[in-house]
């Protein structure tokens, strides 16, 4: 009898269970992290919220007093769309128990890239006194999407939250998509929500579907061992995750090394190896380095150690001194009179390199300590060792493989609809600069067939001027990657930013953001918002052979072409019929208009503009914007 009751207990325990999913009961639903108080949402566009939950489960929402329900599909994801609306704000959005306040509707635009958009104001931006007085612009919200990368389409980020523009939140902005947001919001007076995913040092096609390069031939063999062996990548993605956590909690453990007295005086390094600065770099993973130094003044000492990749902290007589982190500039650095002798004094240092695990120390010509006007020189012997703390763990790049980022850092957002995209990325595919046109074609081409809103606004930034100035350089594999952007432009509602004039030699990451955004707002006032105005530099349109010169015929000019320091037009190169190359003797003759010649050259056979690493450029239209790097065959 008493398990005959049990039975029936049972029945109707499961009838009761399944009647309530079958009638909708409401219940809790996994709703995506990017959703959260001070979001934005596009405007003229469907209002659009989405999660997961138990099958026949009932959502209701509520959003602008209307309130609408739906059911838990069979496979247990849910969509609900609000009517779109004009820019507006503050409203509520309440889904089943959970409620989200502040949330504007206006302009929604994703940040896209690596190292150079996700740069952010605090890493010794240009300008950044000027911009954190003037940041006080609550109705720009950013949301940085973290890190992440996988092997099949996740459902959600890692998590993030939407924070409005103060002095404080604007330190963690990309710099770029900040100067690039605010134009945006004083003139188009809307809010503004800025979704960065972004991550440095990453190639396009980790930010392309895999199946989208599947008639790529380049990169469809990866490609398709990502499909075809998912159960492999799945799991080889959590090992390396794992790997990577264990890298990082030893990079950070500075105390390993310090609690043994490694940058103590008296601490005995006589089994070190000797080594010599900076000619024996690199080293590998966490590198510790000693050198003796003595003076006999210790007042008004200042460090410089050169060339430092990419962490280190550094020690004098065993007080910390300074970290120099990831994307810190080195510097010459002030030791205070108080924590050095006069006489001996030990400097130690620790360098460790995620990067690729290898660490440097020192450039030549660049490693001392000054005093004044007199230099005493830190180059020669160290003493070194690499086994005072754990090896790293090798961690593999997986998030550069193909869809390995789009998969967890684009596909969870292609149902937010947004206004358009900005991007700025390359540096990493200059070593495959043949095959970047197609993979960038694809690449945007993928986002707005998932995004499903025709052809977005996608406006890119052309590399940066960097390394060596060589005045002629045919062979610069950065001159052909900014010729395979160049040629992006094919496809509709695109546009480019030219930053050949504001990069660096020195340092691919240049620290003037403003300029890079302001052209970046440029390219959008002409193809996102349709306003009649000069948003590209000089373009070439076409020529015509004046005796052995060549006359140049530009559009995009404004008032008319102007150069920006000089007497003549810079950047130009000309090939006579054997190929070889010379600096062209150039001058701007009409408003659009730059004649090029050569007394060697009495058959001009190609032209070309800013062709290499860094050229030296100065020609620009009225609104002061360059002219990008073209090449052109005369025939």
């Amino acid at each position: 009898m008493r398990n005959s009751l049990a039975v029936v207990a049972l029945v109707i325990s499961l009838f009761f269970n399944f009647s309530c999913s079958s009638s909708g009961e409401i219940g809790e639903v996994e709703i995506p992290k990017f959703f959260t108080d001070n979001m934005v949402f596009q405007r003229h566009q469907p209002i659009r919220i989405w999660g997961k939950g138990v099958p026949g489960q009932k959502v209701v929402a509520a959003f602008n007093t209307e309130e609408k329900s739906v059911k838990v599909a069979k496979d247990g994801t849910w969509q609900i769309e609000f009517d779109p609306l004009p820019a507006s704000g503050p409203y509520e959005l309440e889904i089943n128990d959970r409620k989200f306040y502040d949330i504007q509707v206006g302009d929604v635009w994703v940040a896209g890239g690596q190292s150079n958009m996700e740069w952010v104001m605090s890493a010794q931006v240009k300008g950044l006194q000027q911009e954190l007085a003037d940041s006080d612009y609550p109705l720009i919200r950013f949301f940085k999407i973290p890190h992440d990368y996988d092997a099949q389409e996740k459902f959600d980020i890692r998590g993030g939250e939407w924070r409005k523009a103060d002095p404080d939140n604007i330190l963690n902005f990309s710099a770029v998509a900040w100067f690039f947001a605010k134009q945006l919001h004083l003139e188009q007076g809307v809010p503004v929500g800025i979704i960065e995913s972004n991550w440095g040092g990453t190639p396009a096609e980790g930010w392309t579907a895999s199946e989208a390069l599947l008639k790529n031939e380049f990169y469809k063999d990866k490609a398709t061992d990502i499909i075809e062996r998912q159960d492999f990548w799945i799991q080889e993605v959590i090992d390396n995750k794992i790997r990577e956590l264990k890298r990082n909690d030893l990079v950070l453990a500075t105390q390993n090394g310090e609690i043994q007295g490694v940058a103590n005086p008296n601490y005995d390094d006589s089994d070190w190896e000797v080594v010599q600065l900076p000619e024996d770099n690199p080293f590998s993973d966490i590198a510790w380095f000693r050198k003796n130094f003595t003076i006999s003044n210790k007042q008004n000492i200042r460090l410089n150690l050169g060339d430092i990749q990419q962490m280190a902290y550094v020690y004098i007589n065993g007080g910390r001194l300074f970290l120099k982190d990831f994307g810190d500039a080195v510097r010459e650095y002030p030791i205070p009179s108080s924590m050095l002798n006069e006489g001996e004094n030990i400097l130690v240092v620790r360098v460790v390199n995620t990067w690729n695990n290898q660490a440097q120390l020192g450039k030549k010509g660049e490693m001392f300590l000054r005093q004044g006007d007199r230099k005493i020189s830190l180059e020669g012997e160290w003493k070194y060792n690499n086994h005072i703390e754990e090896n790293l763990p090798v961690v593999e790049r997986h998030h550069w493989l193909p869809g390995m980022m789009y998969n967890a850092m684009i596909a969870p957002i292609v149902k937010y609809p947004i206004k358009g995209v900005i991007w700025y990325q390359g540096e990493s595919n200059t070593d495959t600069h043949q095959h970047y046109r197609d993979l960038f074609e694809t690449m945007i081409s993928n986002w707005r067939e998932r995004w499903e809103i025709n052809d977005f606004p996608f406006l890119f930034v052309q590399l940066a001027n960097y390394m060596e100035r060589k005045e002629v350089q045919p062979e610069s594999n950065w001159a052909y990657l900014r010729e395979a952007q160049t040629q992006a432009l094919d496809l509709p509602n695109t546009g480019m930013a030219v930053s050949i004039d504001i990069g660096d030699a020195k340092d691919i990451h240049p620290r003037n953001k403003r300029d890079v955004g302001m052209r970046l707002w440029r390219a959008a006032q002409k193809v996102a918002y349709g306003q009649d105005v000069v948003y590209s530099g000089p373009v070439i349109q076409g020529f015509e052979k004046k005796g052995t010169a060549v006359e140049l015929i530009f559009e995009h000019v404004g008032e008319g072409l102007t150069i920006s320091s000089g007497q003549e037009v810079k950047g130009f190169i000309i090939s006579d019929e054997t190929g070889t190359f010379y600096p062209a003797k150039t001058k701007i003759i009409d408003r659009d208009k730059v004649s090029v010649s050569h007394p060697q050259v009495l058959n001009i056979t190609e032209i070309r503009y800013a062709w290499a690493d860094n050229p030296e450029v100065n020609l620009y239209n009225s609104e002061e914007l360059p002219a990008g790097p073209f090449r052109i065959k005369i025939d």
